[in-house]
């Protein structure tokens, strides 16, 4: 099926903090625009409306969802109550769209990608890493065997309170705390776009080891964690460390993230996202002797927004599968927790292996 002519009208349930990302995605797109928007929050929904122009504005999902002319629905509230919502949104005949992570619980998730099955409309977790150009090009080459099989993917995340855009707390903490809300921040949360990142370009995981310490006695991190690729003999990494006195500049957080993935034939540094520490380019090849520079690559991280929201509705209009299905992103949530579970617990876990009881256990005991 082309391309159709006639726009998609979207619906965006929650309009927090890191949906003014989202909202540019739609300016000046020919196949989708935002047409309402709902919130609990009276003054978010009166100013999104007043900057965004939306005239359209609900408290009630519900209501969002028996609008007629809605045609998919974004799904940017905490992780646990996307479950309740995009069943919802599913059963109503519409198209959904989740901010990641799915869920904190494998039951929901499941319930999710039943729903899915169930109704016409297409479901995709949103997780914007996966379509930040510098990073697509680095799999590209990967793919095209520039650097020979892969061996090792390290992942480094360092946080940073200096240099980036002020967020008040409020809008962080109940995701930085490891509840039946949040999960934790460095691996749960801010994590999981590592963690699809490292499914992205190598594949599926067969098994995890790690080391998790604390920071100001609940926050997830310094961590040393590390994973086995299933039938591949590629090993892959994560270091997360808080450096509260690293200065990171940044429009948007203070994360210093860089990939480096070394193979049988070259090597790929990735030098940023959503930070830019150093001025080096944002992809570097090495290879038989030689460096090469990739620095006309677009590496602002709004480009991996815009590119992945505005995907979902060129997706649904040439009738193909999204790149982040309901099932990627419940694979991904497995990975996320061997992860965590295998720092408290000291022994190799398989992520195929996760059930909720565990998660109850190990984590909300």
């Amino acid at each position: 099926m082309g391309l159709q002519k006639e726009n998609l009208k979207v619906g965006m349930i929650g309009i927090g903090d890191i949906t003014s990302l989202h909202y540019k995605a739609y300016q000046n797109f020919e196949h989708a625009e935002l047409a309402a928007i709902c919130d609990l929050n009276d003054q978010w929904l009166q100013q999104r409306s007043k900057e965004w122009g939306i005239s359209k504005c609900y408290k009630d999902y519900k209501e969002l969802l028996k609008d007629p002319e809605i045609d998919i629905v974004e799904v940017n509230t905490p992780h646990d109550v996307h479950k309740m919502i995009v069943v919802d949104a599913l059963d109503a005949g519409k198209h959904v769209a989740c901010q990641k992570p799915i869920s904190t619980t494998i039951a929901d998730a499941e319930a999710m990608i039943e729903a899915s099955k169930r109704n016409p409309g297409r479901f995709r977790v949103l997780e914007n890493f996966v379509f930040y150009p510098p990073y697509r090009k680095a799999k590209e080459l990967m793919d095209s065997g520039e650097i020979g099989e892969p061996l090792t993917v390290r992942f480094k995340l360092g946080n940073g309170i200096f240099g980036s855009r002020w967020v008040p707390l409020k809008s962080e903490i109940w995701h930085l705390m490891e509840t039946d809300r949040g999960m934790g921040q460095a691996v749960f949360d801010d994590g999981y776009h590592k963690l699809s990142m490292a499914i992205f370009l190598v594949g599926e995981i067969e098994s995890v080891k790690g080391f998790i310490d604390r920071s100001f006695s609940y926050a997830d991190l310094p961590a040393q964690l590390i994973w086995r690729y299933k039938d591949k003999r590629t090993l892959g990494s994560f270091d997360i460390a808080l450096q509260t006195n690293l200065f990171t500049r940044s429009k948007y957080f203070g994360a210093d993230e860089r990939i480096e993935i070394v193979g049988t034939k070259g090597i790929i540094n990735l030098t940023r996202c959503t930070g830019q520490i150093v001025d080096d380019p944002p992809l570097i090849l090495y290879k038989e002797g030689q460096r090469y520079l990739f620095d006309d690559i677009e590496a602002d991280w709004q480009a991996s927004f815009t590119a992945g929201i505005r995907d979902f509705p060129i997706a649904i209009k040439e009738n193909r599968e999204t790149l982040l299905t309901g099932q990627r992103a419940l694979d991904i949530l497995k990975f996320a927790y061997a992860l965590i579970i295998t720092a408290k617990i000291g022994v190799e876990m398989k992520p195929a292996d996760i059930t909720d009881d565990m998660v109850r256990e190990y984590l909300l005991k």
